[in-house]
This record gives C-alpha cells, structure tokens and sequence, in this order.
C-alpha cells in the first residue's frame, strides 16, 4: 500500500505521516526543501518524540522516502500510484502544490485506477469545498466529470499540538519532531470515495461540520485566547498562561461558551464536549512542548475574520442565546496584538477601524460593542482580574435583562 503526504513539515512528519506508517503504508512525502528530502530517501525512516512533563518517548517512522515539489513529474506519478494521499502544506500554500495534484490526477485516471481520497490537514474553513474550486479551475468540463466520480475530498481536523521545533527539541537530530500523545484525526466519513481505509488513529465521524467547529471554536479559540492573555502578561509559553488563575479561569468560561453554542447547534449532549474541554486544559499545561504564546498568537488578523475561532465562536454563541462575554475578552487581546503588529498606537480608532476591517462586524454589532469594551480596558491599563470580573457581570446583566 502507498500513501503520499504532501508536506514533510511539522504535522506531515509528527502525526499523518506517522499514522499512514503505522498502518503499513509506504510513505512519500512531497516537499521543497531540499535537506528534508534527501535526508528521507537516505535514511528511509525519521525519529518522532511523544513529550509530556512526566517524560518522553521515542517512535521511528519507517517506510518512508520522499519527492521534490518541484518535480512536477515525479510527485504526478506518486499521486498516480497511491492509495491514499493528504496534505497538511498550510492554507496559504494549498494554491501552489493544486497544478502537481491535478498531474498526478490526469496521470492516475489515464492507468484507470481506483478512486483516490485525498485527506485536508489544512486549519482552513471549508477546505474540501475550497481546494474543489481550485483543482476544477484546472480542470475541463469532462474531466470535472470524472474527479467528481473518482476524486474523495475528506476534511479532517487536527487537534494534535506540533510546536515549533527547537534545537533543543531535535536533540541532535534535525529531522527529529516533538510532538504531545494526543493521535487522534476525526475525518468526514461521508467524503470518502469507495471503502474507507482503516488508518491507525483515523476517526471517521458523520455529520463532519461538529467536529470541524468543534476544533476551531474550542481547542484553536481557547489556545488563542490563552496565548493573547499570556502576551498580556509577557509570559512566553503557553503552559505558564494556563497557569495563571485568571487566564484559566476566562479561557476556561470561553471554551464552555462556545460548548453550550456548539450542543444547542448541533443537538450533542454538552457532557461530552465538557470532557473535552478538560482534557484540553489539562494539555495546554504540557511544559514540555514548550509552544510559545506568540506562535499560538500568530496572524490575529486571520483569527478574528468573521468565521474564525474567535468571531466565529462568538457569532455562534450570540445566534443561540449564549452570552460570549468570556470569548469577546479573547477577541479583545487578541485586537490589541493586531493593532500592536500594524504598528499602530493602541487608540480607541485603531481597534475600532481594525476590528470591522478582519471581523467583518458593523459599529453598532453587540458582539462589536463588547470586544471593544474589553478593548478599552485594555488601554487603560486593566487586569486579567478586572477583565474577568466584567465579564462575569456581562453574563449577569445579559441574564437580568432577559428575566
């Protein structure tokens, strides 16, 4: 069986290559840079290190080679061959490896093989539906016509943490990855093309969307908002933010909210999306990763466009009567990074112009009015503490009110 994994990075190497490896796959990946796929045909197999703060272990990915990106031809007859493929390359770069797939596409369907399924590691909204658009923007009318038949698009959502790896990290071995336990890739069940292949870790769930919002409006909403608050503070991990009691206690209240939004949404008993959020909380605090508040903080802009973790959650939790007091203090942080990156002065107009801009949000929008409260707190030099006592007294009028 062949696999082709299309990006050797972080979550390539450190949780879907290691998946399709461990299922008795042989592994191609396909990147640009060069050092990594020498290293891969060389070696034929790469170190992953499974951290926690008690300790760690080691696991070797065998079975494995690698192709040029740049090799238009060589990664079309890898795709042509394979059984199963993913990529995992960033939303950005999706655009870029769609002419390679749709090579590897028109030089499969010439062998008449079986349907291929491709599973989308990107942490993009939507992913099956935009990288649809992009390969059919590629493709003739008749040849649509077949990638609709033969061509599986399955969304999958990510919740393995893969920090930036340092030196330190490497341990002598640059193509070594830390990584925490958590193995599992919940995916749309209903995407697959054909019979569904049995991957190690691989969750196949119907409806998908859950899991999807899921993801991104608790794990990624709740690790923003941990992150914006710890570059309040001036923290530079992840697990010293969580450890601060107020942080805990607002991104905590955040996560809920969006699981009280995320239960009335989609009909899912709230118990087990609570039990999530503690198993959550609980790796936030993993000291080993070492993930750092500004790389989880990273592009505040995108994570406050209208469908993102942070609007997005918040959107949510206003359409079914949950009052996101606790997220909008996440937003709040997180608007003050923005304007901080634009290198802007923190001013009641910079947060305002900067906040309808990426959240797509009108002035006079409760959901805006309440980021920018927080916004406003912000700059006249409050606490987590403050932040977290206004919020709670946000809930409790919202609640007096609707009495």
């Amino acid at each position: 069986m062949k696999a082709v994994m299309y990006g050797g990075g972080n979550i390539g190497r450190g949780f879907i290559g290691q998946l399709f490896s461990q299922s008795g796959y042989e592994v191609t990946f396909v990147d640009v840079v060069d050092t990594v796929v020498d290293t891969l045909n060389r070696d034929h197999r790469y170190p992953v290190r499974i951290l926690s703060n008690e300790e760690h272990r080691d696991v070797e990915v065998a079975n494995v080679c690698a192709v040029n990106g740049n090799d238009t031809d060589a990664v079309a007859q890898a795709i042509a061959n394979a059984d199963i493929m993913a990529t995992a390359v960033g939303a950005r770069i999706l655009k870029f490896i769609v002419p390679n797939i749709v090579a590897g596409l028109r030089k499969r369907w010439t062998m008449d093989k079986p349907p291929l399924n491709i599973i989308i590691c990107e942490n993009l909204m939507d992913a099956n539906k935009v990288l649809e658009q992009m390969l059919k923007e590629l493709l003739t009318q008749e040849e649509q016509a077949i990638f609709d038949e033969k061509v599986g698009l399955v969304e999958a959502s990510v919740g393995r943490m893969v920090p930036v790896q340092t030196e330190e990290m490497k341990d002598g071995d640059p193509m070594r990855v830390c990584v925490e336990g958590y193995g599992f890739l919940p995916v749309d069940q209903a995407a697959f093309k054909g019979e569904i292949p049995h991957i190690s870790g691989m969750v196949p769930f119907e409806p998908f969307d859950f899991y999807i919002k899921r993801k991104l409006y608790i794990h990624n909403m709740g690790h923003a908002t941990c992150a914006y608050l710890g570059g309040l503070l001036e923290l530079e991990y992840i697990y010293q933010s969580i450890d601060v009691a107020e942080v805990r206690v607002i991104v905590q209240n955040a996560m809920l909210e969006s699981a009280m939004a995320l239960s009335q949404a989609y009909g899912v008993e709230l118990g087990g999306i609570i039990c999530h959020i503690e198993d959550l909380l609980y790796r936030f605090t993993n000291r080993a990763l070492k993930d750092t508040c500004a790389r989880v903080g990273g592009d505040p802009a995108r994570k406050l466009s209208p469908a993102d973790r942070l609007i997005g959650a918040a959107s949510l939790a206003e359409k079914t009567g949950v009052v996101p007091a606790y997220i909008a203090v996440g937003a709040a942080a997180g608007l003050r990074r923005l304007v901080a990156e634009q290198d802007m002065r923190q001013s009641m107009d910079a947060g305002k112009k900067l906040l309808l801009q990426t959240s797509g949000l009108e002035e006079t929008d409760p959901l805006s009015v309440l980021i920018l409260k927080f916004y406003q707190m912000l700059m006249d030099g409050c606490g987590i503490g403050q932040l977290c006592k206004a919020a709670e007294a946000e809930k409790a009028s919202r609640r007096k009110n609707v009495i």
